[in-house]
């Protein structure tokens, strides 16, 4: 059966979750036989393969919302095996530009998930992909940083400085939109969900004036997002490999 708003009805057990419908074709530059299959509002689908793998890529929109309409309708599709590749506003001063966070739970300031179940319910990364993330951003040299992020529904509101200074205090990595829907959802649903995130913004940091300085900053928010898409596609692929 066709799902409405992805429009697709059948996938590949391996996913990647992009938020941005532009960073598919992205990812569709690092794969073999990259098709468009679908591309409905938000939702932008292709399958290729990677390593002789076959997975599917599907854009998810900005907030929880989106991205838990094409976590359902995506496993419906057949999807078992899901990696989120998105970006993040660094929490952390240490946190460089083009820096990968990789999300082993999620404190949960989205709506989406609480539409689900109450907030005593964790969201967490799937253990087998989150180890597999780690490993291999070590194994490739990629700078990443392991542990909490923070999802959220909104870039304006009021006390937005006051929030990031207090999870700063908590030892919350980074903060992005999607992440505690798509683990909470993953884990009522019985799949396996989890989230590297490429820093895109500084924390508590002034904008740079000098153009060069700007070209560099978004040279290496590029270089990130390369980056979080290779250790994305190389830990799928191991844990294809380990399953077969």
């Amino acid at each position: 059966m066709i799902q409405p708003h992805i429009q697709c009805e059948k996938v590949s057990k391996m996913v990647l979750l992009p938020g941005d419908p532009q960073r598919v074709d992205r990812v569709g530059s690092f794969l073999d036989d990259a098709v468009v299959i679908a591309n409905n509002r938000e939702f932008k689908t292709l399958t290729g393969s990677y390593k002789g793998m076959q997975v599917t890529v599907t854009s998810t929109g900005i907030g929880g919302a989106s991205a838990v309409i094409a976590l359902e309708e995506l496993i419906n599709c057949g999807g078992e095996y899901f990696i989120r590749i998105g970006s993040a506003g660094a929490v952390q001063k240490d946190i460089n530009i083009g820096d990968l966070i990789i999300s082993m739970a999620s404190v949960r300031e989205d709506g989406a998930s609480a539409m689900y179940i109450n907030k005593d319910y964790p969201a967490v990364s799937d253990f087998e992909i989150l180890t597999a993330l780690k490993n291999n951003a070590v194994k490739l040299g990629y700078e990443h940083h392991v542990g909490i992020t923070r999802s959220h529904d909104s870039f304006y509101i009021d006390d937005e400085i006051e929030k990031m200074k207090f999870w700063n205090k908590k030892n919350v990595l980074g903060s992005d939109m999607e992440t505690a829907s798509l683990f909470v959802i993953g884990k009522l649903r019985g799949v396996m969900v989890g989230s590297v995130l490429n820093n895109v913004v500084l924390y508590s940091k002034d904008v740079k004036d000098g153009v060069n300085d700007y070209v560099n900053q978004k040279d290496l928010a590029q270089q990130g997002e390369d980056r979080e898409i290779l250790l994305a596609l190389e830990s799928l692929h191991e844990i294809s490999r380990r399953n077969q």
